[in-house]
């Protein structure tokens, strides 16, 4: 326990130092409202024994003026000792929340899924709330109890030493109970936050996915699920309200016998004319003001044992770190970039029921802000090297076996040529495409931009050069000319209108009530899968990249409008590196060369003609999707 609250020092330390002027000046405050809180009872024990020796107004009036005086400069500094301590847990909340959050989106994708969104919720919000009560009202009520204390029995030793010791007898079985049950409190919160990171996932889970619970009418099975987590986490904070439901009426009963002791040792003194009146009304005052003391403190144990519980999760969050980040000295991004690409070798092995091809279009990848807005710092899926063993680039649980998605690949793509790559479904073309970025670095192999590895480059200023638009778009809450401008700074709206006219979005924008203020929804929600591609494809277009990556991004819509982009791209596409991933023949038909792909090979290689000709996967795939056109037109 002491090298897990050591620990939490440490961490939290950077955090307090950049307070520290503030800092002290609050327990400064905190120092001189006690001594005038410890000065009141000396006022009264002097008030009565001058009352003792004779009665006259003017005394009284005088030692009133004299506890008012007290009473009123303590509760100025209560105020802003309480002002600045707690001013500072919020301003230490909002440091940690900015560090937590610059920390999940340089995460990859590997991150997110093997953690729930809603623990991660879970741990900036609630687990933040509870550091911010340690740190503010734990932190501060603590050094109260304690400088109350200290003063107090300081003044009752030195009046009478012998009372004092009877009063402070049961104290040793008040730090067992704080200790014992402090323990317990921290182990029960554990527990619970880690039931309320469970139904936040699930509410997360149900509101996201709310139109297949009604499509396959779960309804009533999701809340049953509900209910029963609900229950679970209510039970548990039950068995925590039981705890400090003994914890707290024993710390009464221990106070109320030192009362007596007190009352009945008091008595016998007095009796002996060992002790006076005002001193034994005295020390009665000082009883009176460790009673909140010592019931605070166990309080306080509750504050800090659940602030310790939910900082060890907000640690661990941030002990995260990406899978794929820059070089300690990473190489500069040639300017400009001419965009030649090539694979050398490449081996990717992915461990099994880790990963789909969707994987890289749903991660978080934001460092960089690729041009569907939906990236990280990469994603290295438990990659493994060439051997079958783990490489450096991904650490983690290995799990039963390994899949190789792309083997031994070499290809290259001509600076400002137009290349497609088409192969079955989980033949590994999106994970082809995801290398080039540096979303995921290859088990064995290189790859190379304009002759130079990409793990010599920083990801994000490469992925500034990178037009992505993945096969699953994702776009934002907010208006549609935010989402088209998504990391392009300073864009015009001519600059968004031009890259919604080429992607084929504009005659949809006419119709919007508000034209590109249009707010979305969460995701798109309100938009249909062809628009939202089209949306990712203008947001591809206005970075001007050097390198444009279509994987299967006009799947969503029809022939005519696919025919309509196409030809709109052809200026873009013109002196830029463009990589098409699809299986429409119509959309790679006219690349200046297509590969084809087969468990993760590259097994053949030319021109439209050149393939038909050769026969094979994309020969039949041709003649597939003509006879479907056939059957359409009928």
């Amino acid at each position: 326990m002491g090298g897990n609250v050591k620990g939490s020092l440490r961490f939290l330390w950077p955090y307090l130092w950049r307070y520290r002027r503030g800092f002290a000046m609050g327990l400064a405050g905190l120092a001189i409202k006690d001594l005038l809180s410890v000065s009141q009872p000396l006022v009264v024990r002097s008030a009565t024994d001058a009352l003792g020796h004779g009665f006259t107004v003017r005394v009284i009036f005088e030692f009133c003026a004299l506890l008012g005086a007290v009473s009123l400069t303590k509760g100025v500094f209560q105020y802003w000792m309480r002002v600045i301590l707690i001013g500072i847990s919020r301003d230490v909340e909002y440091d940690l929340r900015n560090d937590v959050f610059s920390r999940l989106v340089t995460l990859d994708s590997e991150f997110y899924s093997r953690t729930r969104t809603g623990d991660i919720l879970a741990r900036a919000t609630n687990d933040m709330n509870a550091v911010r009560m340690m740190l503010g009202p734990g932190v501060m009520y603590l050094g109260d109890t304690l400088v109350t204390l200290v003063l107090s029995v300081a003044v009752m030793l030195r009046t009478d030493w012998t009372l004092t010791l009877i009063a402070l007898a049961p104290a040793p079985l008040v730090s067992l109970a704080v200790l014992g049950f402090g323990r317990r409190i921290h182990d029960r919160f554990e527990t619970i936050q880690g039931m309320f990171s469970d139904i936040s996932s699930r509410v997360q889970e149900n509101l996201s996915g709310v139109r297949v619970v009604r499509a396959y009418v779960q309804e009533r099975a999701e809340l049953a699920n509900f209910e029963k987590l609900n229950r679970g986490y209510i039970h548990e904070n039950l068995r925590l309200a039981k705890i400090s439901g003994v914890f707290n009426p024993l710390l009464t009963a221990l106070l109320g016998i030192v009362f007596l002791l007190v009352l009945w040792a008091g008595g016998l003194r007095m009796a002996a004319h060992k002790l006076s009146l005002g001193s034994f009304v005295m020390f009665n005052l000082y009883m009176g003001m460790l009673v909140w003391p010592m019931i605070a403190m166990g309080w306080v144990a509750n504050l800090l044992e659940r602030g310790r519980a939910s900082l060890g999760r907000v640690r661990a969050l941030l002990a995260e770190r990406p899978r794929i980040a820059a070089p300690a000295v990473p190489r500069p991004v040639p300017a400009p970039l001419h965009g030649e690409i090539e694979f050398h070798g490449v081996s990717m092995l992915f461990s099994d029921g880790s990963y789909g091809s969707a994987a890289f279009s749903n991660g978080l990848y934001g460092n960089g802000s690729l041009s569907n807005g939906s990236y990280g710092n990469g994603a290295n899926h438990n990659v493994s090297d060439g051997s079958g063993h783990r490489s450096d680039a991904a650490s983690g649980p290995r799990l039963q076996s390994d899949r190789r998605v792309l083997d031994n690949v070499n290809l290259r793509i001509p600076a400002g040529t137009t290349v497609a790559i088409v192969g079955h479904t989980g033949s590994g073309k999106s994970t082809l495409a995801a290398l080039i970025p540096r979303m995921i670095d290859p088990s064995a192999g290189a790859v190379t931009v304009d002759g130079i590895d990409v793990r010599e480059f920083s990801p994000g200023d490469l992925r500034r050069q990178i037009g992505f638009v993945p096969q699953e778009t994702f776009l934002f809450s907010a208006t549609l000319g935010e989402n088209i401008a998504f990391g392009v700074e300073h864009a015009t709206e001519d600059e968004i209108r031009r890259a919604a006219e080429i992607a084929g979005l504009a005659p949809d924008i006419a119709d919007f009530p508000d034209g590109y203020q249009t707010i979305i929804g969460e995701r798109g929600i309100t938009l249909s899968g062809g628009q939202k591609q089209r949306a990712a494809i203008a947001r591809a277009i206005l970075r001007n990249p050097r390198i444009l990556i279509l994987d299967d991004a006009l799947s969503s819509v029809d022939t005519a409008t696919e025919e309509r982009i196409l030809t709109s791209l052809t200026g873009v596409m013109r002196g830029c590196t463009t990589i098409l991933i699809s299986h429409r023949i119509s959309t790679i038909r006219s690349a200046g060369r297509i590969f084809v792909l087969e468990h993760g090979r590259v097994v053949a290689g030319g021109t439209h003609a050149e393939l038909l000709a050769r026969g094979g996967y994309y020969a039949d795939l041709y003649e597939k999707q003509l006879l479907e056109e056939e059957l359409e037109a009928i």
